[in-house]
């Protein structure tokens, strides 16, 4: 285990990596102490070879209670610069998460514990698999504090994961969903007892830890670009050449056909 100020990492089990955001006393609010050092800990998590997937949550009583209203810090590295470069580099800062989670090769299962508010629902919604205690709740909370509700890039990802009907009442009104209406709409894909979380999100670690973790990585982004495709064709074409790429240039499938016979579980080289 490794402390990293207001992140900590840990790897409870075999080639998974726990990212807990560690602030309990403000529901792992969103400064710059904890905005810097989880890009640290994203960076790093991706650069380990050894990393299959990564589960992210929050310690307490709470996933992430978005931007610290009471004081969110000041950004590294803004000696000498003006206002309008700060506010800037401010905004990148913690915009830059997501496509920091989209960018890494391997999944991120998001066990959401309690309050999932503002930013802290953004990055809710960028991860992979969103697994939710009985008692998280959700609320995009920036139009209630006077601002927009869009933030983070949750515009673009938010509707995409359960319709724009839904996502423009739940950003535009700012109201509070509980766990189960979530599920509902597909915001989650299962609710779990508080006591059951972080085991049931390690669980769907070792799952995935059991497949090759190219064949894993390689359909990530395959996931994430097709979101962006605009056609059933070009979605098909960058599916076809990435299975190519897997098949020719690993052993996989052989072994997973041996495995088959022998009746045993396939040890994927890549």
């Amino acid at each position: 285990m490794r402390d990293m100020s207001y992140v900590e990492i840990r790897k409870p089990r075999p080639h998974v990596t726990l990212l807990t955001l560690n602030r309990p006393d403000r529901l792992n609010a969103l400064s710059f102490d904890t905005v810097v050092p989880l890009h640290d800990a994203i960076r790093e998590a991706g650069d380990d070879n050894d990393t299959w997937a990564i589960v992210l949550t929050g310690a307490g009583r709470g996933f992430c209670s978005g931007l610290d209203l009471e004081d969110h810090g000041i950004p590294p590295n803004i000696a000498g610069l003006p206002m309008s470069r700060i506010a800037t580099r401010a905004m990148a800062i913690f915009a830059d998460l997501v496509p920091a989670m989209r960018a890494i090769p391997q999944p991120i299962i998001g066990a959401i514990n309690g309050p999932s508010y503002g930013g802290g629902l953004c990055l809710a919604v960028a991860c992979d698999i969103r697994i939710a205690a009985q008692s998280a709740t959700f609320c995009g909370a920036g139009i209630k504090n006077g601002l927009t509700g869009t933030e983070l890039g949750i515009s673009w990802i938010l509707p995409r994961a359960i319709g724009a009907a839904h996502a423009f009442e739940l950003i535009l009104t700012g109201r509070e969903l509980d766990a189960r209406e979530a599920e509902r709409i597909g915001l989650v894909s299962r609710v779990v007892p508080d006591a059951d979380l972080l085991e049931c999100a390690l669980d769907v670690a070792d799952q995935i830890c059991a497949h090759s973790p190219h064949g894993v990585a390689m359909t990530k982004r395959v996931l994430w670009s097709n979101l962006e495709t605009g056609s059933l064709h070009a979605a098909m074409d960058l599916e076809a050449r990435n299975q190519l790429l897997v098949r020719m240039t690993t052993n996989n499938l052989d072994e997973a056909i041996r495995a088959r016979r022998e009746g045993r579980k396939p040890s994927f080289s890549d």
